[in-house]
């Protein structure tokens, strides 16, 4: 008979486990453990003697062994939070950053209006659309994505938080548009080059490949997407693009060619050019 361990035991061994591979294993040790058993993080600290059975310390050591291998914990846990919103998330849509709160802050910046016709173009879990539904209210969003599961995965989110101002279409980039004209377009899109190693590393090895790549020099879908801007954006509409680190000066060079004007990128919060914004006509 396998003896019973307590919430503090079962806690030491996640820790254990996790520390040669994390470099803070004790928050995703809580944070699994408190998964599992539906509970706070205060919880597992306030009463560690609490007895557990052996099937909630099989399911907790079943993720902390898959955290081990570097799955991303917004999956194991099936939640991530971004802005205000607190998102459900899994295998099908890539995990949300912080660095992407960026495209949101700028978007907010830029039109302060209370209306406005806006496009987020590579939805995925909603993220972006979703944090600026809720603090614009009165825009209508639409929400691309080619990706049917990313769109269930997304509206489902829509759902739980309330939130009615956002559109979700499926298709590639601004083609689900339909002539729409907007004030905003902003996306997130596939950013790493298709032969970086990066991809076969946790975490990326585990989030959808059709998120994170994008040919040789990982730019194909950013020029596809500044490409296209100028037949679904109004004059002096904004176009707002993450990208990776070293990619700034490209995509503005990429913006200028087209005939954009006011470019500018930004940095995030590790000092790195992240997101670059134009301005049409």
């Amino acid at each position: 008979m396998t003896p019973t361990l307590t919430t503090g035991e079962l806690l030491h061994e996640g820790l254990r486990r996790l520390a040669p591979a994390l470099e803070q294993p004790q928050l995703d040790a809580e944070l699994l453990l408190a998964h599992v058993l539906r509970t706070h993080r205060a919880r597992l600290r306030s009463h560690p003697e609490e007895g557990r059975g052996a099937g909630e310390r099989d399911r907790y050591l079943a993720l902390i062994e898959r955290r081990v291998a570097g799955e991303p914990l917004a999956y194991l846990v099936g939640r991530k939070g971004f802005w205000s919103l607190e998102l459900a998330v899994g295998p099908g849509v890539l995990v949300p950053r912080p660095e992407t709160e960026l495209l949101v802050e700028r978007a907010l910046v830029l039109r302060a209006e209370p209306t406005g016709d806006v496009a987020d173009l590579g939805t995925g879990s909603g993220a972006i659309a979703l944090a600026l539904a809720r603090e614009r209210p009165g825009w209508s969003i639409a929400a691309t994505d080619l990706s049917q599961e990313a769109l269930g995965v997304a509206r489902r989110n829509a759902m739980g938080l309330a939130i009615g101002n956002v559109e979700f279409l499926q298709g590639d980039w601004f083609a689900p548009l339909a002539g729409r004209r907007l004030h905003l377009a902003l996306s997130n899109p596939p950013y790493v080059a298709s032969d970086d190693p990066a991809l076969r590393a946790a975490p990326l090895r585990f989030e959808p490949p059709i998120a994170l790549s994008s040919g040789a020099d990982g730019l194909e879908h950013l020029r596809r997407i500044i490409r296209d801007a100028p037949g679904s954006l109004l004059r002096g509409g904004w176009l707002l693009l993450e990208h990776g680190a070293g990619q700034a000066r490209e995509v503005a060079r990429e913006l200028v060619v087209r005939g954009f004007g006011h470019v500018r990128s930004h940095r995030d919060l590790a000092g790195e050019e992240r997101m670059t914004e134009a301005r049409w006509g």
